[in-house]
C-alpha cells in the first residue's frame, strides 16, 4: 500500500505514486550492429519534491561486481504540462505576479486529457554533455514517454531520440528505456524493476 504525502501540492497528485526512493536491479542489452552489449546494474532512483508543482528525480546506478563500481548517473524534473500562468514563478528568480494555478483538486481536474490521463513534461540531464526533454503521458500508475528534443554538447556520445515507460506494478516499479544511439535506430536498452525502501 502507497501511502500519500498530505504535504504535496495538488498539481503533482497524478504523479504522487512516484514519490519515494526507489532500488532494485536492471539489464542492458542494446544491439549495436551485429553485437548485443548486455550489462546487469544496480539503480537507487529518487522521486521527491519541494513544495513546488515539479517532482525533483535522480538516479544513480552501478556494477554489479565485486566493488559496485559507480556507473552513470542522470537527474531531472517531472511535472504535468499545462499553460503557463502569471502566477507562476519565473523566468529566472522572478515572482510570479497574483495568484498562483492549479492549487485544487478540481483546478488540476481539468487538466485531464481526452483519453483521461495528464499530459506531462519530463526533463533528464546527464553528466555526459546530454539533455533530453520528454512529452508524454500519466495515466493512473502508468508512464509513457518520448523525446520531443534532446540536445547535446561537440563532445557527447551519439544519441538521437528514446522512449521510456514506468509502470507500478503488485508494489514495484519496473521501467523500460528504448534509445537511439551510436548510429542505431530506436530500439531495447534497457530495462529495471526496483522496490521501494522505506
Amino acid at each position: 500500500m502507497i501511502e500519500l504525502d498530505a504535504n504535496i501540492p495538488s498539481e503533482l497528485v497524478p504523479l504522487s505514486w512516484l514519490v519515494g526512493l526507489w532500488e532494485g536491479t536492471g539489464l542492458v542489452a542494446y544491439k549495436v550492429g551485429d553485437q548485443t552489449r548486455e550489462l546487469e546494474f544496480g539503480q537507487r532512483l529518487s522521486f521527491t519534491h519541494d513544495g513546488l508543482p515539479h517532482l525533483n528525480y535522480s538516479s544513480y546506478t552501478w556494477l554489479l561486481d565485486d566493488t559496485n563500481t559507480p556507473h552513470v548517473t542522470e537527474t531531472g524534473y517531472w511535472r504535468l504540462s499545462r499553460p503557463a500562468h502569471p502566477g507562476d514563478p519565473g523566468p529566472g528568480l522572478l515572482l510570479g505576479e497574483g495568484v498562483t494555478p492549479y492549487t485544487t483538486t478540481r483546478s488540476v481536474e481539468a487538466l485531464r486529457n481526452d483519453t483521461d490521463g495528464f499530459d506531462i513534461e519530463v526533463t533528464i540531464l546527464h553528466p555526459g554533455g546530454v539533455s533530453e526533454l520528454y512529452l508524454g503521458q500519466v495515466k493512473g500508475p502508468r508512464i509513457d514517454l518520448a523525446t520531443d528534443a534532446v540536445m547535446r554538447t561537440a563532445t557527447a556520445k551519439d544519441y538521437a531520440a528514446a522512449t521510456r515507460i514506468y509502470g507500478l506494478v503488485e508494489g514495484h516499479l519496473l521501467w523500460a528505456w528504448d534509445i537511439a544511439a551510436l548510429g542505431q535506430d530506436l530500439r531495447t536498452h534497457a530495462s529495471g524493476r526496483l522496490a521501494r525502501v522505506e
